[in-house]
């Protein structure tokens, strides 16, 4: 299993440096080292035998590696709620993470008709995961289909978990964290001062018939991969 680690480790620093998929700005160069890294990964039964603490670590909000910006708006943030028996990943390209009531929190606007919203609501508990770059094609389904209608939580080849907090994540995240449910609001078109802002959240509003929610969580546990 130290072997299993160790790997991971090294994936984890090379999806970083190579980051990015083909047709996306990567160079022929930058092309070939992202398919050799994809290529030396850990195979997938191998990740799916390892336990939750074997692949991960126990950091602090302050011990968050990267930047918020390249987290949200590129990597993406899979966040996902529910139990083991029930629960739903969406994608998000919006949100990040500070200080609120004098605690670690996260924030993301989402759609009010959201299925992973309505069982945030119903567990309260719940995580933001990130991925390397290589994984990005089996989690982006899930920003493309609704778990209310679909299969995607049975079909995709991530490989569920739940962890130690109680929350649902992926074996194959490189960052996971955790959030207790604290806030969430519903947003005025009155409050943006934007045309631009202001026509998205009346455009949503037209599909839906309510207005974005946002959506604050206390950070009450990070993991990283060891």
């Amino acid at each position: 299993m130290k072997r299993i680690i160790v790997t991971l480790n090294t994936l984890a620093l090379a999806a970083l440096l190579f980051a990015g998929c083909a047709g996306n700005g990567q160079s022929t160069e930058d092309q070939q080292q992202t398919a050799e890294a994809a290529a030396t990964m850990p195979d997938r039964e191998q990740i799916a035998a390892a336990s939750f603490d074997e692949l991960f670590k126990t950091i602090t909000p302050e011990e968050i590696p990267g930047d918020v910006f390249s987290l949200v708006s590129k990597d993406l943030t899979v966040i996902t709620a529910g139990t083991p028996e029930l629960y739903n990943s969406m994608v998000a390209g919006w949100g990040g993470w500070g200080v609120l009531f004098s605690k670690p929190v996260t924030f993301c606007m989402l759609r009010s008709n959201r299925y992973t919203l309505e069982l945030m609501r119903q567990d309260t508990v719940y995580t933001m995961a990130y991925f390397d770059e290589v994984y990005r094609p089996d989690y982006m389904p899930f920003g493309i289909q609704s778990g209310r209608d679909s299969k995607k939580m049975e079909e995709t080849k991530l490989t569920a978990v739940q962890t130690p907090g109680g929350g649902m994540a992926f074996k194959e995240a490189k960052l996971i964290i955790e959030c207790r449910l604290l806030e969430v609001t519903t947003v005025s078109p009155d409050d943006f001062l934007t045309d631009e802002s202001r026509g998205f959240v009346v455009d949503a509003h037209a599909e839906t018939g309510e207005y974005h929610k946002m959506v604050f969580g206390e950070v009450t546990n990070v993991w990283t991969k060891k």
